[in-house]
């Protein structure tokens, strides 16, 4: 594992640093938890490598497997793991993130929300991901980023802080390689095409490259400058590691399952044939028979005793299939500590039945939560901003019944409170401070008597 120490044993040495980007590069793809993370986005989109992997296999007569290219292999991957990872983004971030001063929200980023949800998407995927402060905004790496540039960490050897970083891209292996390195003093760009050695795009230069262009003189003034830190702060799942641990292999058993229930189906109900009187056919004879059956529904039996063909079935295990699947899908959802909506009895279950529903997956949204506080808190403190963020959770409720619960301590609490509690169940939250205005001037207004 390379390390920021490693980066600054190279000095001003230009041909040491580019030895370093491509080895560290290579370092990180080779990583345990590179893999993992490059796995959980397969999961992430649907495409399970372990099922799509799979392979039927049978024996032939010199007791050697090879490849069953006869038999039904459907292979179904569940999107489960997307489910969870969805839901757990959403339930802590999908009413957007508020501050206590709202010139903070204005200075992030018109798509800051957006970003902390894509940044808790990869942290839950890979354990850990970056936000980098851009200027005027913010923006995400990934550890593996699959279609999009991946980043590589450089953390100190002393503190585990992270000091530096590689972002690269490449396309294709045959197309040219991307790497940017941030360094807590600017930002280098490299390029390395085909064959040949990396070079310097870009030399290296602050984070703060204002431009300003003068209309009076017809100058253009660069204004640069860097951050009192590194401007790139790791936000990390819980345990540092990937939701996909731990998980992966009853998910892989789930869609095993559920595509062996299919090409049973497949097969036709698990038919095969007796044929009787046919004692020269070989194994392969024998494919090759079930083979034509198959494909025309006509078979010849030829023999000295008189061959007879008997048609025999054998129902598909649906019921237990069915029970396996079932009790598979409950593990997920207990493993996961996710929300099982089945389990709220549509809109007859009661705010005591859904906030118990809900138990599990606020437990664990409480501990994801403190990772993505800190992450953005050492952010603000970069950025030069006092601030801490709270978060507003997306839940579904029995309304009539959560409203009446407050109505009921109307007489014991404030106004203001009431009125943003009652629309924060509405889910017109954004609309209170108007209302609360209007309520100030209606109680305000004169009162006039008409004769």
């Amino acid at each position: 594992m390379v390390t920021y120490q490693d980066l600054l044993n190279c000095g001003e040495d230009e041909k040491k640093r580019k030895d370093f980007i491509l080895t560290a590069i290579n370092d990180h793809k080779s990583s345990l938890k590179y893999k993992i993370a490059e796995e959980a986005q397969l999961y992430y989109h649907h495409l399970n490598p372990t099922i799509m992997k799979a392979q039927k296999m049978i024996y032939d007569l010199t007791g050697q497997a090879v490849p069953d290219n006869y038999s039904a292999n459907n292979k179904i991957p569940c999107r489960y793991y997307f489910y969870f990872i969805v839901q757990e983004v959403q339930f802590l971030l999908g009413n957007g993130i508020s501050f206590s001063e709202n010139k903070t929200k204005d200075r992030l980023g018109e798509k800051f929300d957006y970003v902390i949800q894509k940044a808790a998407t990869n942290a839950l995927n890979g354990g850990v991901s970056f936000l980098f402060w851009n200027m005027d905004h913010v923006e995400t790496f990934a550890l593996a980023g699959g279609d999009e540039p991946s980043f590589v960490p450089l953390y100190d050897e002393e503190n585990g802080a992270l000091r530096a970083g590689i972002r690269y891209w490449q396309i294709a292996s045959d197309k040219p390689l991307r790497a940017t390195l941030y360094e807590v003093d600017g930002v280098t760009e490299y390029i390395k095409k085909d064959a040949n050695e990396m070079e310097i795009m870009t030399e290296k230069h602050d984070y703060m490259q204002i431009v300003e262009s003068s209309v009076a003189s017809g100058e253009t003034i660069y204004n640069g400058g860097n951050y009192p830190g590194f401007p790139i702060v790791p936000m990390y799942n819980v345990n540092k590691q990937s939701e996909l641990i731990g998980g992966k292999e009853v998910l892989d058993a789930y869609d095993l399952m559920a595509s062996e229930l299919v090409n049973n189906v497949d097969e036709g109900n698990l038919i095969y044939w007796v044929l009787k009187n046919c004692g020269g056919m070989d194994d392969i004879d024998d494919v090759k028979f079930v083979e034509r059956l198959k494909t025309l529904h006509v078979a010849h039996a030829d023999g000295d005793a008189g061959a007879e063909i008997e048609a025999h079935s054998l129902e598909a295990p649906f019921d237990a299939n069915e029970n396996a699947l079932e009790r598979l899908r409950n593990q997920l959802f207990d493993d996961y500590m996710a929300l099982d909506v089945k389990n709220i009895a549509g809109g007859a279950a009661t705010a005591t039945q859904i906030r118990a529903a809900y138990e599990p997956l606020n437990a664990k949204t409480d501990m994801f939560e403190y990772c993505v506080t800190e992450a953005i808190t050492e952010l603000l403190s970069i950025i030069g901003i006092e601030d801490k963020p709270t978060y507003t959770r997306s839940m579904i409720v029995n309304r009539e019944e959560e409203i009446q619960t407050v109505l009921q301590t109307a007489t014991a609490l404030p106004q203001d409170y009431i009125v943003k509690k009652i629309l924060e169940i509405l889910g017109d939250q954004d609309k209170a401070e108007d209302i609360i205005k209007q309520l100030i001037a209606d109680e305000m207004r004169p009162i006039t008597t008409e004769e």
